[in-house]
């Protein structure tokens, strides 16, 4: 894929940046550098190689679901500055 200076505009409008003249010429330098590393990266023969997500293997270490007893609301809000039904009460964040 080349890099031309109306991929550049189109990619500025989708970012909605506007760039030099210059900026444009770096950035689209620097954008094919990219892509002929990709290119190079594609020419790898990866036959017989597992797809995988880190360099070493690792499982999720998750536990088992438990039901236990909780608090109740009255027991939560106990040491509350101010509490209403079971529910904290806090200063109002929003002004009409």
């Amino acid at each position: 894929m080349q890099i031309t200076p109306e991929l550049i505009k189109y990619l500025e409008s989708l970012a909605r940046i506007t760039l030099t003249e210059e900026e444009e010429k770096k950035v689209g330098a620097q954008l094919q550098d990219i892509l002929t590393y990709i290119d190079m990266l594609n020419e790898l023969d990866t036959e017989g190689i597992e797809a995988m997500s880190h360099s070493f293997p690792i499982t999720n270490v998750l536990r088992e679901d438990e039901v236990k007893s909780s608090m109740t609301p009255q027991e939560i809000t106990a040491n509350a500055p101010e509490s209403s039904d079971g529910a904290f009460v806090v200063p109002k964040t929003v002004t009409e």
